[in-house]
């Protein structure tokens, strides 16, 4: 260890210093939640001028009547200069510094403590007080770096330096001026991130073999190398391009499951001892995100980063931003409630009661409020330029004389507000809200306009009613039906994000139940011969891309998987409790993702069979019966495990609820493994692969197309009578008059033959009966021809120059 660190003090003056200033911020403001907004960006641990400011909010420690003598900052400096991982153990230094109270918060400004770099773990920290007797401590909820997860000791760390070296500092320097990479538009005196033009949203824990952040940086520094010395792409890699925006899903840190997860275990018994040898290892949960527990809301998720570091997020996204065409980042923030987790990491204060996910936040609360804005804003600091609302409609508060729940739009106006700064540069975010109210309400499908919060504020958007979760495409009929919820789409969707393939749609479509007969089902019977190949094509469909990118507003939205036709499923394996339930509800994955060559490929599943399972069909027996015992038994897994001891299967005639959880567990696994996309690469088809690309690409060149259509030159409609065959038209035109793009597309049906002088007859606007050209034709189609016919899923562009 350098001498430099170790020896903590508490720097009486300077600690003196930052409680008046506490003072004089409570002091000059009227309402609370205005002080609290500006205290709270002081909460943590910062180093800065070599020293670490630290504050805790601690209502609690009042409540307990915890003395201020008893309370303390505990540091935990290793003895060596290591990085987080890689160790089976890690020995270090304790020391603990009292800290000075002020109400109901903890100042101190530290000498001494190591901050952590990209080389280095740094000190760890945490609120340290004595009851009792007994030590308990308290983590840091806005703590920057968790390598260990957010149950064990955050890390101080320097994230000065992280911003002062981040590689695309010019690209933020530039915004609001003629050399910005991306557009903005001025809001309030601040630069606001525009809209980006098409966007693919990504799953970091599969989409590359490392499972990590770094992993797709990599990714995308390979496909830039290769754009700049014009190399062409393989396949695979060309469903990561075409876009100008990706939407990570949630990086942040998540719950764990305390029966299989520990990374962090001190094992020098005494809480006196300065030296302590503690076991570490790095998170390997998985999770597809949305499990978070709000605490270190503001640090990355570890299970995703291979170095436990920062940097690592930041390096992903200047890779993007530096690629040739700057791809923009979007956050995907899941604030609306906490996993049941949170309850072991934070106060009770900020927690309202228990909730359809786990426990709903006391927003009104004024320094709950605060610290979740905060939260928002460390986070988001980390360079994105854009975030993404999960679930807007569950920011609620109970109101007691209405007795019920209203939302809380105060406080998405507030999250809008949030000014970044990043690179030396303010900016705002482009802002995106994911919001179906009235859900959960049992009309909330039919009553949703989407729009609630568009027209509270004109520059956001919202995931339109076609992209939000409940979304079948591979029902027969889904085209006609949700023909209303397309209109809308031509009709205002400029400020929605579009799209049919999405993290939540793909796992609706695998809970769907095809228990009849495949050619009785309705399940749609054009789009394969089995339901995996029916599946893919539903997500991954030339007229349903060729719809989004080519003819209607809004901002289409890809998921990679879809792109790559790659399996995914419900992923986590951090719930201690609801595991074997969750996976009795994925039971139906087996029919619609795995095909029995998948499952006997030595590659996957190799848990599942390491407990006995032989084939596909013999498991798809088990999850059936497992899934019927789940709604037999109210979940009972006692009684579950007594219920499938009675049947043939390899798990044993003397299950206990242990056993199912171990199932569940090997399960999680087993499918997150699957849907790793490096095992699919190989099988994509060039053909499409490029087909798909050139859709995206001529979305890109017509930017315009974002805008609602002008119904006095554009037109967009669908065929009457149907005859068998759902087919959509449309017409567009550009703002300057000097292009026209004319679509037709077989959504869904038996073949029909289409031309422009068919769609003359159909359309309410005038077409220009010569002029034009055949611009993208799906594959299949002959693109020479006067007349198309179109079979299911096949469309057809022309563009006219005029």
């Amino acid at each position: 260890m350098s001498d430099t660190y170790g020896d903590c003090t508490l720097l009486d003056a300077q600690t003196a210093e930052l409680v008046d200033w506490h003072d004089d911020v409570r002091a000059s403001h009227d309402q609370e939640f205005e002080a609290m907004k500006e205290i709270v960006q002081r909460l943590g641990a910062h180093y800065t001028d070599g020293r670490a400011e630290v504050g805790f909010w601690t209502p609690e420690l009042l409540d307990a009547d915890i003395p201020e003598t008893d309370v303390y900052l505990e540091v935990l400096t290793p003895t060596e200069d290591v990085d987080p991982y890689g160790h089976d153990s890690l020995t270090f230094t304790r020391e603990r510094v009292p800290l000075e109270r002020n109400g109901e918060f903890h100042w101190g400004v530290v000498d001494g403590m190591k901050p952590g770099t990209r080389e280095h773990l740094g000190s760890l920290y945490q609120l340290a007080y004595e009851d009792d007797g007994e030590w308990k401590t308290v983590p840091d909820p806005l703590a920057y770096s968790v390598p260990f997860g957010a149950f064990a000791p955050a890390e101080l760390y320097d994230m000065e330096r992280l911003d002062r070296e981040r590689a695309d500092r010019d690209y933020f320097q530039a915004f609001g001026t003629d050399e910005e990479r991306i557009p903005t538009s001025e809001d309030d005196g601040v630069p606001r991130v525009d809209p980006a033009t098409s966007m693919v949203e990504i799953h970091p824990g599969t989409a590359t073999e490392a499972g990590s952040l770094g992993g797709l940086a990599r990714q995308y520094e390979d496909i830039g190398d290769k754009l700049r010395a014009g190399e062409d792409l393989t396949p695979a890699e060309r469903n990561f391009v075409g876009y100008d925006a990706i939407q990570v899903m949630p990086v942040e840190p998540i719950t764990e499951n305390e029966d299989i997860h520990e990374f962090w275990a001190v094992e020098t018994e005494g809480d006196e001892a300065g030296e302590i040898e503690v076991a570490v290892d790095r998170p390997d949960m998985i999770n597809w995100g949305y499990d978070i527990v709000i605490s270190a809301f503001s640090a990355t998720n570890p299970a995703i980063l291979e170095t436990g570091r920062p940097d690592e997020l930041v390096d992903f996204i200047a890779t993007c931003h530096n690629l040739p065409e700057p791809i923009r980042i979007v956050f995907d923030v899941a604030l609306g409630h906490s996993d049941n987790g949170g309850l072991k990491l934070l106060n009770d204060y900020y927690f309202e009661g228990p909730g359809m996910y786990g426990q709903e936040l006391e927003y009104p609360h004024p320094v709950v409020r605060a610290v979740l804005l905060e939260m928002q804003r460390r986070k988001m600091d980390f360079g994105a330029d854009g975030i993404r609302v999960d679930g807007a409609q569950d920011f609620t508060n109970w109101d007691p004389e209405l007795e019920e729940s209203i939302h809380d739009d105060d406080y998405l106006a507030e999250m809008d507000h949030i000014v970044q700064e990043v690179g030396g540069q303010e900016y705002r975010p482009w802002m995106i809200y994911e919001d179906g109210r009235p859900w959960p309400r049992e009309d909330w499908e039919l009553a949703s306009s989407y729009r609630a919060l568009i027209e509270q504020h004109p520059h956001s958007f919202q995931w339109s009613p076609i992209t939000f979760a409940h979304n079948t495409p591979a029902l027969l009929t889904f085209w006609a039906t949700k023909w209303w919820r397309v209109r809308e789409v031509a009709d205002f969707g400029g400020n929605w994000l579009t799209g049919v393939a999405n993290h939540d749609t793909i796992r609706r479509g695998t809970q769907i139940d095809p228990t009849v007969e495949f050619n009785q089902s309705p399940v749609n019977p054009y789009l394969g011969e089995t339901l995996p190949e029916t599946l893919d094509e539903a997500y991954n469909n030339p007229a349903s891309s060729m719809l989004f990118h080519c003819m209607l507003p809004g901002v289409p939205m890809d998921f990679i998987h879809a792109n790559m036709r790659a399996p995914w499923g419900f992923v986590r394996d951090t719930d201690s409790l609801w595991n074997v339930k969750v996976v009795s509800d994925e039971s139906k994955f087996l029919y619609w993702q795995v095909r029995p060559q998948d499952f006997q490929h030595e590659q996957h599943f190799q848990r599942i069979k390491e407990m006995g399972f032989e084939s596909r069909d013999q498991l798809r027996k088990f999850m059936n019966a497992l899934s019927a015992t789940v709604k037999a038994t109210d979940y009972d897994l006692d009684v579950m495990a007594e219920m499938l001891s009675a049947m043939e299967q390899p798990l044993g005639d003397d299950l206990s609820a242990a056993d199912l959880e171990a199932y569940a567990y090997a399960w999680m696994q087993d499918v997150h493994d699957f849907a790793n996309l490096t095992h699919w690469h190989d099988s994509q088809d060039d053909d499409r692969t490029a087909f798909d690309l050139s859709v995206r690409e001529f979305r890109q060149e017509r930017q315009w197309l974002l805008s609602d259509l002008d119904y006095d030159r554009e037109d967009f409609g669908y065929v009457h009578p149907t005859e068998g065959t759902v087919v959509y038209y449309g017409l567009r035109e550009s703002p300057d008059g000097d292009e026209q793009v004319l679509f037709a597309a077989n959504m869904e049906g038996v073949p029909v033959e289409v031309s422009p002088e068919f769609l003359r007859e159909e359309m309410e606007v005038p077409v220009a009966a010569e002029g034009w050209n055949v611009e993208l034709a799906a594959p299949g189609v002959d693109e020479d021809s006067d007349e198309f016919e179109l079979a299911n899923s096949q469309a057809v562009v022309w563009t006219r120059e005029l």
